[in-house]
């Protein structure tokens, strides 16, 4: 599996569309990130830029993948294959119940 950082610029001018789209587009990404697909998701405070970091087989892969975000259509992405990635995990640990 490799690593692909998109970068992502959104619209500067948001339109209801746009807006409408946003709890899709946010469910979809909870989705992948609990599949293991999406690793992490980041958007800039001021909106003009989305960062997703996401393990693929290959850069057609990756870009399947942000194909199908309900808000694909107003985003202009740039991927990019990384050598690595690190990163110091922000979620609690999983509980195994015995």
């Amino acid at each position: 599996m490799n690593t692909f950082m998109i970068s992502i610029q959104l619209p500067t001018d948001l339109t209801q569309e746009f807006i409408s789209l946003i709890p899709k587009q946010r469910a979809l990404v909870d989705k992948l990130m609990d599949e293991g697909k999406i690793l992490h998701y980041s958007l800039a405070l001021d909106r003009s830029q989305l960062w997703v970091t996401l393990g693929a087989k290959t850069e057609h892969e990756a870009m399947d993948i942000i194909s199908t975000f309900p808000l694909i259509h107003f985003m202009k992405p740039e991927i990019f294959e990384l050598a690595f990635h690190n990163s110091v995990s922000t979620e609690l640990p999983k509980l195994i119940m015995n």
